[in-house]
């Protein structure tokens, strides 16, 4: 009788290996997010293409820890961090989440990409959420006299976030979190973003350089576009994919004297205004940017505007 049924739990464990293969491989590896508006460093530099970097701060990212952490840029995080962020990020780590891995975020310069944001006044913040999570969002700003030259201190931040947010809604793949600019601050700053789950003792941190007293909020960086597929540290990190897209070396299309413009292809860097035409519609590039196949002009209005 025991030998029988031995024999029936073996088939029936045969049979659900796939499935249990699948949830094990799932669990970890789904990923979760980061701030897109305004853009965090791991996320501007892995729109410029972790391949091939356009600025000299991004390149930088990848000569020191290669071109993975641009790829996984949504896995900026401490599995069992459970609110201590202050006392197991030391400082000039914050960036980073103290994570060797993303250690190029750290880097003290004054050349990171900026995001403008307006002087004063209303502004919605977003996150990507590649895996939504219930939990607490909270936005810190660098004190008056901050120099981005010098890793992030914890001192340099503000004592108290200016925006707090629990347990925000999940329109389109993205978390909006309304608040008001910080007063009180204009010129170059930093925004520091954590995100603690309510589900678990993960949290995910950002760090987005911006300046404040702009007229006119640079356009988000948030194409609609699904990431490319990564690996979780935890489920053992895939190499970078082997074929990425391919800078053009000379300048973005523009218009012919005609009045026509060339159509969009996968592989070209666009310098804002630049315009284009696909499925017989003309675009304008928002932000400079290098396509992607996925990140058609039609998809990602973040990119484009359509004339």
């Amino acid at each position: 009788m025991r030998a029988v049924t031995r024999a029936a739990l073996a088939t029936t464990l045969l049979a659900l290996a796939p499935t249990l293969a699948v949830v094990a491989l799932s669990g970890p590896a789904s990923s979760h997010g980061t701030m897109t508006t305004p853009a965090s460093r791991v996320y501007t530099c892995y729109l410029e293409g972790p391949e091939s970097p356009d600025t000299p701060a991004c390149q930088a990212v990848v000569a020191l820890g290669g071109t993975q952490p641009l790829y996984d840029w949504n896995e900026v995080n401490i599995a069992n961090a459970a609110g201590q962020h202050r006392s197991i990020i030391p400082d000039g780590k914050l960036c980073s989440a103290n994570r060797s891995k993303y250690a190029g975020l750290d880097l003290g310069r004054s050349d990171w990409k900026t995001t403008t944001l307006p002087a004063s006044g209303a502004y919605t913040f977003r996150i990507r959420a590649t895996a939504p999570h219930l939990g607490s969002w909270q936005l810190y700003i660098t004190r008056p006299g901050y120099n981005p030259a010098t890793p992030l201190r914890w001192g340099d931040l503000e004592a108290s976030p200016f925006l707090t947010v629990t347990n925000p809604a999940v329109v389109d793949g993205y978390y909006s979190l309304s608040g008001n600019i910080p007063s009180g601050h204009p010129g170059r700053h930093l925004i520091y973003m954590i995100w603690q789950r309510s589900d678990s003792p993960e949290a995910f941190y950002s760090c987005a350089d911006v300046v404040i007293g702009g007229t006119v909020p640079s356009p988000p960086a948030s194409p609609s576009a699904s990431p490319r597929p990564s690996t979780s540290p935890s489920a053992g990190a895939s190499p970078s994919p082997s074929v990425s897209p391919s800078k053009s070396p000379s300048t973005s299309p523009s218009a012919s004297p005609t009045g026509s413009y060339p159509a969009w292809a996968p592989g070209v860097s666009y310098a804002t205004g630049t315009r284009v035409t696909y499925q017989g519609v003309v675009y304008s590039c928002r932000q400079a940017h290098t396509s992607l196949s996925g990140w058609e002009p039609a998809t990602t209005p973040a990119l484009w505007l359509a004339v």
